[in-house]
C-alpha cells in the first residue's frame, strides 16, 4: 500500500514498535513526522468523538492513553540525538518549559555516535 510509504506513516509506526524504549536516539525528521501523526490521529478520533458523543469520549480518553507512552518515549530518543538527558522532559511540567522543549526538539542530533547511542538515520534525506 502506498499510505504506509508516507513519511508519516513510518514514523508514527517506528514511534510505536519502540514505545518503551526511552534509551536510543531518534532522529529529527521521523521525531517531527511522528508528531504530525500524532496531530492527525488526534484530529481525527475527535472528529469521531464529535459524531459519537458520550461514546467517543471514552475512545478519545483510551486513544490519548495508548499514545501517551510512546509520545514520551519518543521525546526522550529525541533529546537523547541531541546528547541531552531525558530529564529535560520534566520541563513539560512547569508549562512555560515546552518552550525550551521544542527548542532542544528542533536542534540537529549529534553527528555519529554519542553516549545514548549511535546516530540514527531518518530514510527521509534530513
Amino acid at each position: 500500500m502506498a499510505f504506509l510509504q508516507l513519511p508519516f506513516v513510518q514514523a508514527f509506526l517506528k514511534m510505536l514498535l519502540n514505545y518503551v524504549n526511552f534509551t536510543d536516539r531518534t532522529s529529527r525528521a521521523d521525531f517531527w513526522w511522528a508528531y504530525l501523526a500524532i496531530c492527525i490521529v488526534s484530529a481525527v478520533v475527535g472528529f469521531i468523538c464529535g459524531i459519537l458523543g458520550g461514546i467517543g469520549e471514552i475512545f478519545m480518553i483510551l486513544i490519548n492513553f495508548a499514545l501517551t507512552i510512546p509520545s514520551i518515549a519518543l521525546g526522550a530518543r529525541r533529546l537523547h540525538d541531541t546528547g541531552k538527558s531525558a530529564l529535560w522532559l520534566l520541563l513539560a511540567l512547569t508549562g512555560v518549559g515546552v518552550i525550551a522543549l521544542i527548542v532542544f526538539w528542533a536542534q540537529p542530533g549529534d553527528d555519529g555516535d554519542n553516549q545514548y547511542g549511535s546516530d540514527p538515520t531518518s530514510g527521509y534525506g534530513y
